[in-house]
């Protein structure tokens, strides 16, 4: 008799739901049939049904956090079951040990996580019989059937497993020691909170810090820009000034001279180049490219469309999710013809049909053995679905998977770019750019993904046409600073360690490099951030926090925050998991890594600064914390003023509802503890630099108004208020 045991329960009640079943607690019986003629028993994990010790239980001393203790490298990793999960592993163990269990089928899902999930179960259960792998990408009852009558052996996905075990052990050695080297020297600063670092959080973190500070630094310049309405005969266009490739002029003077000198002007087309440009089909969706597009239309976070995704892959109806692919295989293709065509009997999708393109077998830029690594492209399963028996959100995730497949079956999409030269009375350049739409092919199939441009519509005009400036005007703009990511925009940094390649033809560079963690990892990271207070995301956009700030500035330039590094991990572990590298020499590295990490960090904290940053509210939440430290008196009802998180406000509110309140960050600056105190005590705090008002930096004092009950502006140099101004 076989075991079968799936990742999840979910997994396993549809791979058990094929066949006549008795269910039982926790596992379910299935009758004898075809596949197992003495029947079989499946059961699950619940996920992670074990994890790695915790320091203190490989040596008491490294209960401790101190730095005579680091850096803690055990000799030998340990796991142990989850308390929350220890009645299931007291299932599957159980199983395992029956004496008509003879042969274990190992069916987590098939990729390297669920290769570790199952295999830690069945050794921590100390059961050794043969075991078999059912490795499939979708569960649709055709696939389960023809995985388990086609399982694999034991030994072909074993170094998925060394590998999957390596990056945990080496994630532990480096989370471990780098989180509490910089959370032992962060207290010193007085920072009483723990500042989690990892191997792939930590270089994640650095990029959006990175941004934060460019963003900061950036000081915007005012531009104008002169723009030019021609008239040639009745055919009207405008056109914009520019010298050698610019059309941005520094001083309002020079363009409102630019201007009057071509009012009423002769003007000729001197030049006018067409180029048309095809656009072929975007690839299909790995879940990098997925979760980005997502997030880019819906807004949803990249773990809450890899969950959405989850449960359409659960329910059948969409491929294997982790996917890192863009292409599939000619078996896969041979299914596409049988899909498409329950598609094109959906309302949704019949006005799409007939395709263009009747197969795609051929195509290679779609259909690629070579390219497909562990799984397919995500695409839908046979087992094609109505969207709208889906709730809102999955709908509009399997709309999108649906609709990249039938893309796939169109044509390019054609346009015309048409650029005009024209020269006001032979001396002033104005350029005119337009795009037309000479075949919408895929576009017709994919809109909501295409970031709508307004065409711009040229006249029918040729070179040589002459006629006159009918209007000229000056525009002014301001420089604008670079835009904070999406968390879309996150992901498909991640998967660039880094480079910014918006074009998803660029994946083709990332063929032969990896990035910061892997499909299935990346969206907890941005999760973990967020939880642990290193950013905030706001209207879809990432703010680091301060919190994170103070860490990366600890951390500097040093290893730890490289992505370049990080990726030439996941290059190493990948080739432990195609059995081309030890895992051992790995964790040697691993090892000097953690003890340079230790040192580069206690070397460089005497030099520590982080003026500017807000460190005293850097404090954690641990239960035996003393109560928030007095500010001082409320000025409205003399109560405590304490810290509240975001701003200081009156300990009194819950009672008086007191109104009092301080907030930290004022016109983008800080505000100390000293000089809330000093407002508090005296009604004026000191001078502060670095208020911002636009492009504008000013100094300014934060002073009590006792009439009006509000904190307002004084200028030091006049020691006025600032009219209206509320702080």
């Amino acid at each position: 008799m076989k075991l079968i045991i799936a990742e999840k329960p979910d997994q396993g009640s549809t791979l058990a739901s094929q066949f006549k079943t008795k269910k039982q607690q926790g596992f379910i019986e299935i009758l004898p049939n075809e596949l197992f003629p003495d029947g079989a028993y499946v059961t699950w994990a619940v996920g992670h049904l074990c994890q790695l010790i915790n320091p203190e239980s490989y040596r008491p001393e490294w209960k401790k956090w101190s730095l005579d203790t680091l850096p803690m490298i055990p000799e030998k990793f340990q796991y142990e079951v989850s308390r929350s999960k220890a009645k299931q592993f007291q299932v599957v163990k159980t199983l395992l040990r029956k004496s008509e269990v003879t042969d274990i089928i190992h069916a987590g899902d098939a990729g390297r996580e669920g290769e570790l999930i199952v295999r830690n179960v069945i050794q921590l259960s100390g059961v050794k019989k043969p075991m078999q792998r059912l490795w499939i990408s979708s569960l649709t009852p055709k696939s389960i059937y023809e995985g388990f009558k086609n399982l694999l052996q034991e030994e072909e996905t074993r170094p998925l497993y060394h590998e999957a075990y390596t990056r945990a052990c080496a994630d532990w050695v480096v989370g471990m020691n780098a989180s509490r080297v910089f959370s032992i020297l962060l207290k010193k600063q007085g920072m009483s909170d723990v500042f989690s670092a990892g191997r792939v959080q930590t270089p994640t973190l650095a990029l959006i810090v990175k941004r934060e500070q460019e963003i900061d630094q950036f000081k915007s310049k005012p531009f104008w820009e002169v723009f030019a309405d021609f008239k040639m005969d009745s055919k009207k266009y405008q056109g914009k000034w520019q010298k050698d490739d610019e059309s941005r002029i520094d001083t309002k003077e020079m363009a409102e001279n630019i201007a009057a000198f071509c009012k009423g002007k002769e003007a000729e087309i001197t030049k006018m180049d067409t180029e048309r440009k095809e656009f072929q089909p975007p690839l299909l969706f790995n879940l990098s490219s997925l979760q980005a597009t997502v997030n880019k239309i819906y807004k949803y976070s990249p773990k809450m469309t890899l969950d959405i995704v989850q449960s359409l892959y659960q329910k059948g109806i969409v491929s294997y999710p982790r996917s890192d692919s863009n292409h599939v295989t000619p078996g896969e293709a041979e299914s596409f013809p049988e899909i498409l065509g329950k598609l094109s009997k959906l309302p949704e999708y019949e006005s799409l049909f007939p395709l263009p393109k009747e197969s795609i077998m051929n195509n290679k830029r779609f259909v690629n053995e070579k390219k497909v690594t562990d799984h397919y492209a995500i695409i839908p399963t046979e087992q094609v679905t109505n969207p709208s028996r889906l709730t809102n959100e999955e709908k509009n995730i399997y709309d999108l998977i649906v609709r990249r497949l039938i893309a796939a079956h169109y044509d390019s999409a054609i346009f015309d770019y048409t650029t005009i030269k024209t020269m006001v009375d032979k001396r002033a350049e104005f350029i005119s750019k337009g795009k037309q739409q000479i075949q919408d092919g895929w576009r017709k199939v994919i809109f909501q993904e295409e970031k709508e441009e307004k065409d711009i519509l040229l006249p029918n005009v040729s070179q040589g046409d002459q006629g006159e400036v009918a209007k000229v005007k000056v525009k002014e703009g301001k420089t604008q600073p670079p835009k904070r990511y999406t968390e879309g925009q996150l992901i498909t940094l991640m998967k660039t360690a880094g480079k910014h390649l918006d074009n998803e033809e660029l994946e083709k560079v990332l063929m032969k490099t990896e990035g910061l963690g892997t499909e299935a990892t990346r969206a907890g990271i941005i999760t973990m951030l967020k939880d642990r207070k290193y950013i905030d995301v706001k209207k879809n956009l990432v703010y680091a926090t301060d919190k994170g700030k103070v860490l990366i500035h600890a951390i500097g330039e040093k290893i730890l925050a490289s992505p370049e590094m990080t990726a030439k991990w996941e290059q190493r572990l990948r080739e432990i998991g195609e059995g081309k590298a030890s895992p051992g020499a790995f964790m040697e590295n691993v090892k000097k890594l953690s003890m340079k990490i230790i040192n580069d960090a206690v070397a460089s904290s005497n030099e520590w600064n982080f003026e500017g940053l807000d460190t005293e509210s850097i404090q954690g939440t641990s239960k035996n914390r003393r109560s928030p430290t007095s500010m001082g008196a409320c000025r409205i009802c003399g109560g405590k003023v304490i810290d509240k998180g975001k701003f200081y406000g009156c300990a009194s509110y819950a009672k008086t509802k007191c109104s009092f309140t301080i907030s930290k960050k004022i016109l983008s600056k800080n505000i100390t503890q000293a000089n809330i105190k000093k407002l508090l005590q005296t009604g004026e705090t000191d001078v502060i630099e670095g208020f911002k008002k636009g492009d504008k930096t000013f100094a300014a004092i934060l002073a009590w108004e006792e009439n009006s009950k509000k904190i307002n502006m004084k200028f030091p140099d006049r020691n006025t208020k600032a009219s209206g101004r509320q702080a």
